[in-house]
């Protein structure tokens, strides 16, 4: 089923999510869900905040990006990013291993707002998949920024958060009238 995806100026957005110790029913439905509404969007990762639910989950498939070079390493080994797609990152922690990089980064909270941004250009990422099994590798290019993007919603923070002064000013008109967009969408429920 194709959720709605909350945009910038929900409270949810700013939540820290919940861990998940079980998988239930309930989340598997969720993963699946948020599958089709990041397909349907033609995202690459979408966090449970984004559709409402404030729980330590996202989903990731940038397979379709071809522009945008991914890495993966499996046990210290360069492995095929495809192998791990679609993923599911349960509970994910993240550990800086690379050096900053700056690249372009949009968001399906913030439609049609686009900014570079300064993150780890490779990061090592500690997980539960899907079935809760323990899961662990290192990533860098456009997986490595989707990593941490989705993660950082997990944890209530907005790409916004990490724009430079400059460019958040500039995009100031842009997000005041989304927020206020959404505020006025909230207040009719």
């Amino acid at each position: 089923m194709i959720l709605e995806i909350v945009k910038y100026g929900h409270p949810v957005l700013r939540k820290k999510g919940e861990r998940i110790e079980t998988i239930t029913p309930e989340i598997k439905k969720l993963i699946a869900d948020m599958f089709e509404t990041m397909e349907a969007n033609h995202g690459v990762g979408l966090a449970a905040q984004q559709v409402g639910v404030a729980k330590q989950l996202t989903v990731i498939d940038v397979r379709a990006v071809t522009d945008r070079p991914s890495t993966l390493e499996l046990d210290g080994k360069p492995a095929d990013v495809a192998s791990i797609m679609p993923l599911v990152l349960i509970n994910p922690v993240i550990t800086p291993a690379g050096e900053a990089a700056t690249g372009g980064e949009g968001c399906l909270s913030f439609p049609e707002i686009f900014a570079d941004i300064s993150r780890p250009g490779t990061v090592d990422v500690q997980a539960l998949n899907a079935k809760g099994k323990p899961i662990s590798f290192r990533c860098g290019g456009l997986l490595a920024r989707a990593v941490q993007h989705e993660t950082d919603h997990l944890n209530g923070l907005l790409f916004i958060d990490r724009m430079d002064k400059k460019t958040k000013a500039e995009l100031q008109p842009e997000l005041d009238e989304l927020q206020a967009i959404t505020k006025k969408a909230l207040a009719k429920k």
